[in-house]
């Protein structure tokens, strides 16, 4: 597909960041709907299971959704539209982004966090072009933080902030035994069997490793300051951008989840791959993160400069790759 223009993609992020704004409007509207007197019996019927009682999906996930679809298809008609509760639906299985220009959305992720009225709920838009993400829009309206990112321009919160919050620290935030004393972030995920092959198993371990004392674990410990879990894989992205959050690693992920927070968190300067190591973790080339890969690792722009004082770009050129104490398990494997 033909490269877009400067003056083109500055403004598709223009429209994203007003389509952004409208949506999340209508999350918290529907949030203060319940928040001020909603009948017990409407809530109840609000929401439905799709494949367990952990994976949800709400009326007001389907109405964003039709609303940002119809936003989308009147100003930009030849583009392609993906989104989760689409897809969920059946109306369309081909979900793999190509090269088309395209527009990854998910209306309401946190689905849960919504139904109990949890704070970290928000919209996700991504523009993607040549099958990469080129612009990102996060709203988390009940906290009131808008995540943007364009290609090229940097990324935001709430316009203004540029990511991440600290862009010149006088002291290195990070310690040099990184992961101790990091914080890290991993969701539970919509897989609960209780099985030692299954996913949460595996979530498990990882949660245990990064948590250990250095020594545990046969040395396997991550001793970090805390394990976080949003319950939504786009906030935790966003965090990481943000600086707040300094790895995530994640299993099991749609586009839709992901694709904003990859544009925002790559314009802030962080880093996002597969998760699964090579078998020479040592020396292989970093992989290009690849959406549909579904198995994540993100790092924060601040902790990139611990793990490799020499910066991103020197690694790629040398063509090494630290793994630290990530070992396996996850969907494959687990930190």
């Amino acid at each position: 597909m033909a490269d877009l223009s400067r003056e083109e993609l500055d403004g598709i992020y223009a429209f994203a960041v007003q389509l952004g704004k409208q949506a999340g409007k209508m999350l918290m509207d529907a949030a203060q709907l319940r928040i001020d007197g909603g009948d017990a019996t409407t809530e109840e019927k609000e929401h439905v299971q799709k494949e367990n009682a952990v994976d949800l999906v709400t009326e007001t996930d389907e109405n964003v959704e039709a609303f940002i679809k119809k936003q989308i298809s009147d100003r930009y008609p030849s583009h392609k539209f993906v989104g989760e509760e689409s897809y969920s639906k059946g109306s369309s299985r081909d979900y793999l982004i190509d090269g088309a220009p395209t527009w990854c959305v998910d209306p309401l992720d946190g689905t849960v966090n919504y139904i109990h009225l949890f704070p970290m709920f928000c919209v996700s838009i991504a523009f993607i072009h040549n099958s990469k993400p080129l612009i990102g829009v996060i709203y988390a309206p009940f906290t009131n933080q808008f995540f943007s990112s364009c290609a090229g321009r940097g990324a935001f919160l709430n316009e203004t902030q540029r990511l991440p919050l600290i862009q010149k620290p006088a002291v290195p935030p990070m310690p040099e035994k990184a992961p101790s004393g990091c914080i890290f972030s991993c969701e539970w995920g919509k897989d609960r069997r209780d099985t030692p092959d299954g996913n949460m198993h595996r979530k498990i371990e990882s949660f245990v490793n990064m948590a250990a004392e250095v020594s545990g674990r046969q040395g396997r410990g991550g001793m970090v300051h805390g394990v976080r879990s949003l319950g939504s894989a786009t906030l935790d992205l966003a965090y990481i951008a943000m600086g707040a959050f300094d790895i995530w690693w994640e299993g099991g992920c749609w586009e839709w989840d992901v694709a904003a927070g990859i544009a925002i968190l790559q314009e802030a300067g962080g880093l996002i791959t597969t998760a699964n190591p090579p078998e020479d973790w040592a020396n292989a080339p970093i992989e290009e993160v690849r959406l549909g890969s579904r198995l994540y690792l993100a790092i924060s722009k601040l902790m990139l400069g611990i793990l490799d004082p020499q910066g991103l770009q020197q690694r790629k050129q040398d063509g090494r790759r630290r793994r630290g104490q990530y070992g396996k398990s996850g969907e494959e494997y687990a930190i």
